[in-house]
């Protein structure tokens, strides 16, 4: 019981002990010591930078992608662009179908300026679109003027959202047609004769 209750002072800890060693009190400080002077060396991990050319919004429409993913390469964006897909495109801006919607194309528009330093957003409607037929009229499709016409409207109305928050971005407008995947110009509301 002797042994037990007496043991020896290599056996205590350096809190324990009332007189350690100094030999002992560096041994169980240094290592953690220098594990802590490396860690506040190290600099925090940053993501490279990249540069993308634009920030393309379209529309969710699975009809339209390779057709646009051409469209986008023949505008010599190699690729080098980041995309955002949401229901009726000019429609989310103005938070359709719901708030969340706008919510998100401004949180992605802000992330892309900030972290690919992007100059130009491209905008794209459709013909045929199912979000504007939603909102506008079930039967919008069927005079094409008219789709033209309220698609134009609201592809205006982004242009000037867009260009509220972010003057010094270019922004593009197209609508594109369902059959053969053509992409006409919008021309923006400062360019349109008044």
């Amino acid at each position: 019981m002797k042994n037990t209750i007496n043991q020896s002072k290599t056996d205590q800890c350096v809190c324990c002990h009332p007189s350690p060693s100094r030999r002992h009190f560096l041994k169980s400080f240094l290592p953690g010591a220098v594990a802590f002077s490396i860690l506040q060396s190290t600099a925090p991990a940053k993501a490279e930078t990249h540069q993308a050319k634009a920030l393309v919004l379209s529309c969710i429409d699975f009809r339209f992608l390779t057709a646009e993913s051409d469209f986008l390469g023949r505008k010599h964006l190699g690729g080098e662009y980041d995309w955002t897909a949401l229901a009726g495109a000019s429609l989310a801006v103005r938070g359709f179908p719901h708030p969340s919607d706008a919510e998100a194309f401004w949180d992605q528009l802000d992330l892309s300026y900030r972290l690919h330093h992007i100059n130009k957003v491209i905008v794209i409607d459709h013909q045929d679109c199912g979000a504007y037929a939603t909102m506008i009229d079930p039967d919008l499709s069927k005079n094409p003027e008219r789709e033209l016409q309220i698609h134009t409207e609201y592809l205006h109305q982004a242009y000037r959202s867009i260009r509220d928050r972010y003057p010094n971005i270019e922004v593009e407008l197209y609508f594109a047609t369902l059959n053969k995947a053509e992409f006409q110009r919008i021309l923006s509301v400062s360019r349109v004769a008044v």
